[in-house]
């Protein structure tokens, strides 16, 4: 219980720290790319730490599926104690993964007012399934997408070499 509070403040001054440092109240688009882009990285090297620890036998995935399957019950309740709630794909490399109530979401989960907000949540996590990923040797792109809150969908594309 005190891990998840202390991840959940950690995250919340993580955002509230990259926005509250912009010179420009407003930063338009350009500022909020770099300060998204910042927050995906640092969720890119949490993801690849995590990825590197994992046990032996784990990294011998044969299939893109089954390493998704791990990320959404394994790797999603070391991080956030529980698993995703869906993982969807078109077996062409496209998947898609979704949590219906996103822990770093719940807490403003009380009004649609937030829901502009929500990107500023994402970015890390989107680098944390992306770093993880490639630690275990798949190159991806992935984004996020919030509908209503706290409901989330991680879309993770692999191209095909």
């Amino acid at each position: 219980m005190a891990d998840t509070v202390l991840f959940e403040f950690l995250h919340t001054e993580m955002v509230a720290e990259l926005w509250a440092h912009d010179p420009d109240p407003d930063p338009g688009p350009g500022g909020q790319k770099m300060s998204l882009s910042v927050l995906e990285g640092m969720g890119f090297r949490v993801g690849q730490a995590l990825g590197e620890r994992l046990p032996r036998e784990t990294l011998a995935f044969r299939e893109e599926l089954d390493v998704l399957k791990f990320l959404c019950k394994d790797l999603w309740v070391a991080v956030f104690q529980k698993q995703m709630d869906s993982l969807r794909t078109n077996h062409q490399g496209t998947y898609v993964l979704q949590d219906n109530s996103f822990p770093l979401l719940l807490p403003m989960a009380s009004g649609l007012q937030y829901l502009e907000e929500a990107p500023k949540f994402l970015a890390f996590t989107c680098g944390l399934l992306r770093g993880a990923l490639y630690t275990l040797g798949i190159e991806s792109v992935v984004t996020a997408s919030v509908a209503a809150l706290p409901v989330c969908k991680f879309q993770v594309v692999i191209p095909k070499s």
